[in-house]
């Protein structure tokens, strides 16, 4: 059986840390040095992340700093999410894979297999749909969870999973952040808007477009709970065997490395 490594990570990291580990980790993945691995983390503080594309000014950075909330910029594509009441995962793999075989929209579509299979083991049916194409830039919002995606993982017509995804020096990232309680209108606190009313207009559409796990379910689960349901999905759709592991001393020298020079530096995070 083939394996995979995995991350369980409990103990939450700020924005710029988690962007930072995820390049760390492609990296040492692309490199041969690790190998394919998933990572499922969480945030602490509550952060607000734009899609690498993304323009600054969709953030309100006097309403973050208020909070006490971060700001960070992915390294994937897509729009502004805010990372709090959740769990994210993260899956490296090499070109090579099987998963990773194809085109972008293809490799979504085998990936989805396993996120679907992972909210199964929670008593969660949900679907993945192809949708997205054909939706011009004038139509997209600055918020990720109320635009279709390709193969996207939504429940009664409601997004649950929003995912991204990089590719580059013979590796593939994506990423995709899972709302587990909360109100996911929350972003619109602190992303700017021409007024109050089209505020409280994007509210209303979130709140009728996205969904938490708590609200599918009728219940919150644990971080710990979610997390051991999507690895044994992953373990079952994918035929693979998940090895527990931590990052490497050197994934963690490269995340440090990239944190300083690059996630965590205001000028590279508000630079478009």
């Amino acid at each position: 059986m083939p394996q995979m490594r995995i991350l369980q990570e409990p103990s939450f990291r700020d924005g710029p840390g988690n962007m930072a580990l995820d390049i760390a980790i492609a990296d040492a993945v692309a490199a041969g040095l690790q190998p394919p691995t998933l990572r499922l983390y969480g945030w602490k503080p509550f952060c607000l992340s734009l899609g690498y594309g993304q323009r600054v000014r969709d953030a309100d950075l006097a309403a973050l700093n208020k909070r006490g909330w971060d700001l960070v910029r992915r390294p994937t594509g897509g729009k502004a999410i805010l990372h709090g009441d959740e769990l994210t995962y993260s899956l490296c793999l090499p070109f090579n894979h099987p998963l990773a075989s194809g085109d972008l929209i293809e490799s979504y579509r085998r990936i989805s297999v396993g996120l679907l299979r992972g909210l199964e083991e929670l008593g969660l049916s949900a679907g993945a749909d192809p949708q997205g194409a054909g939706l011009r830039p004038s139509e997209l919002g600055p918020v990720c969870f109320e635009i279709p995606s390709h193969y996207e993982i939504a429940v009664g017509g409601r997004k649950l999973i929003g995912s991204a995804q990089m590719r580059r020096k013979a590796v593939i990232l994506q990423h995709g952040a899972i709302p587990l309680c909360g109100d996911v209108a929350r972003i619109c606190d602190v992303l700017r808007f021409a007024s109050e009313a089209a505020r409280e207009r994007q509210r209303r559409s979130l709140r009728q477009r996205a969904l938490t796990v708590a609200q599918a379910l009728g219940f919150a689960p644990t971080w710990s709970e979610l997390a051991s349901a999507l690895a044994r999905g992953f373990e079952r759709a994918f035929g693979v065997e998940l090895v527990p592991g931590t990052a490497s001393d050197a994934e963690l020298a490269r995340a440090a490395e990239l944190k300083r020079e690059r996630f965590g530096d205001a000028a590279w995070t508000t630079k478009r």
